[in-house]
């Protein structure tokens, strides 16, 4: 297994340097008759979203035509998110008014869901809003590959250049929840995938025949998901993954950290059952509970979370009319 993935990461794995040259990737993107959206998943992010869109559409509209459109799809902020991002040129949408036919629920995968049906792209990107050392290598890092490669379908981002350095090899940085939970589970289910350096990374290209034929639950597991069908329908080929140095962003409570664990660990889980290697499971309980001190008190806190899923966009009616897909038999 090591081989086999040592031989995947020489082949899928790249620095979002090799793509510097944009002029290229432009000519690769007209070239194939392609077009490249945009989206940028928001929840009351005023302070991050104008950069975000002033640098990508000045430097990847504007001056360079790699992208085709740049949209802010937004969960109900309170603050001036949408209004900051549309005053810098995006086009603003609030999930809860996109496909209104089937119903509106609030998380960062309906986001994502939805812009499938909003966005045109051939290939869509998404990034994070809230990235402090934002720069275009966010989208022309991870779009590279699927320009240069046919057979790839969905490129990861890591940062940080965990690889190798002078002084040997050092921990990869991939985040506490990838470390402490999605790496043991990739180890011992799908030891393949563990050549994804940073499978819970925000920022990723994939094509649209991908995305419009995956379920997306609505939560915390859906980059996790994202992974096991992907890996499932169209094997590890269809990955690839570049490099993007660094990335700085605000740091999660280990409270919130715990709340995405229990998410992902219901993906995970009900994917495992799917693909028939849990034969038989009792009901996964949607119930996190953790405690919180007030003084000498320990309080127990419960919390709901339920990892809903949406069906693949590809069965949505009204997602097969506006792209005039045959009738389903």
């Amino acid at each position: 297994m090591k081989e086999k993935i040592e031989n995947w990461l020489e082949k899928k794995t790249f620095h979002h340097s090799q793509f510097w040259d944009l002029l290229k990737l432009i000519e690769q993107k007209e070239k194939k008759n392609l077009k490249i959206s945009l989206c940028i998943p928001t929840l009351n992010e005023e302070k991050t979203i104008g950069k975000e869109v002033v640098i990508f559409k000045s430097e990847l509209m504007n001056r360079y035509p790699l992208l085709d459109e740049i949209a802010v799809i937004d969960s109900g902020s309170t603050d001036r998110t949408l209004e900051v991002a549309a005053s810098f040129g995006a086009s603003t949408y609030l999930a809860e008014e996109i496909l209104p036919e089937v119903g509106h629920r609030r998380g960062k995968g309906e986001n994502l869901w939805k812009a499938i049906y909003q966005l045109e792209g051939d290939i869509i990107v998404y990034v994070d809003a809230d990235i402090a050392n934002i720069h275009p290598r966010f989208v022309y890092g991870l779009v590279g590959p699927l320009l240069y490669q046919e057979d790839t379908k969905y490129v990861k981002a890591f940062y940080d250049r965990p690889l190798a350095f002078s002084q040997g090899l050092r921990p990869s940085g991939g985040g506490r929840v990838t470390e402490i939970l999605v790496r043991p589970l990739f180890s011992m289910f799908f030891p393949e995938l563990s050549a994804i350096i940073q499978p819970l990374s925000g920022e990723y290209a994939v094509r649209r025949e991908v995305l419009e034929n995956i379920t997306f639950p609505i939560g915390y597991g859906v980059e996790t998901s994202h992974i096991l069908d992907v890996y499932r329908r169209w094997g590890m080929d269809a990955f690839a993954q570049t490099d993007l140095d660094q990335r700085i962003h605000r740091n999660q409570s280990t409270t919130a950290l715990g709340k995405m664990s229990f998410g992902i660990l219901q993906s995970f889980l009900t994917r495992m059952q799917d693909f028939g290697m849990i034969r038989e499971m009792v009901e996964i309980q949607k119930v996190y509970r953790h405690f919180e001190a007030k003084e000498r008190e320990y309080i127990l806190m419960e919390k709901e979370i339920r990892e809903e899923e949406r069906p693949p966009m590809a069965t949505v009616p009204g997602y097969r009319k506006k792209y005039n897909l045959p009738e389903r038999a």
